[in-house]
């Protein structure tokens, strides 16, 4: 699930996605201050929209909200006050996380490309990088399938130049940490630095 909220520029509405699909036809069903947002083949809901949300939820934040157990029970409450029969299904497991580069090799149809093999503690992930100091051995910044880049970008499964990747090794400059190197290449953490522990981004 992801979370985003900006009362400036969009109002008191709170802006929630379900699913990182894409939806092929979207229909809007409005009950209370929700407008969900539906595939129309399915009538699966996808996502939503909670008007008057400073009602329903506790913001302190422009851009994307973190998801805790307690925002989700707020949610749940809004829901229920507004009749609306949905039942939030929520992985609270952390979206960036340590993780070591096991193996590195190029990829068959791109020059600047590799593809590696990278360990997140309870699997290992396929992820295609193009930064030119990715090695094997290397502690890295792992971004997994869901997780909200600073920049707002959401993370999902893609296809580089034929090749599957599942997530994104991630830059300093990319995580928006502080007076990060603005050259090109990916964060590199320290050798004690514990592989699938919760890597914690910079707020915004």
């Amino acid at each position: 699930m992801n979370v985003a909220y900006n009362r400036e520029h969009v109002g008191d509405v709170l802006l929630v996605q379900l699913s990182n699909e894409a939806i092929e036809k979207t229909v809007v069903e409005k009950k209370g201050d929700f407008a969900l947002l539906k595939e129309e083949a399915t009538g699966e809901v996808k996502g939503f929209n909670l008007f008057n949300a400073s009602k329903y939820v506790k913001l302190d934040v422009q851009g994307n909200v973190e998801v805790t157990p307690e925002l989700v029970e707020q949610l749940t409450a809004a829901l229920n006050e507004n009749n609306v029969e949905l039942t939030l299904n929520v992985d609270f497991s952390p979206k960036f996380v340590i993780g070591q580069v096991e193996e590195k090799e190029k990829h068959p149809n791109a020059d600047k490309l590799s593809i590696c093999k990278v360990n997140v503690g309870n699997e290992t992930l396929q992820i295609v990088c193009g930064a030119p100091n990715v090695e094997a051995g290397q502690k890295v910044v792992v971004a997994k399938i869901g997780a909200v880049m600073p920049s707002g970008l959401l993370i999902k499964e893609g296809n580089l130049r034929g090749v599957d990747s599942f997530g994104m090794l991630c830059s300093a400059r990319e995580l928006a940490i502080p007076d990060a190197p603005q050259e090109k290449g990916i964060l590199v953490l320290e050798d004690n630095a514990e592989v699938g522990a919760a890597f914690q981004v910079p707020a915004q």
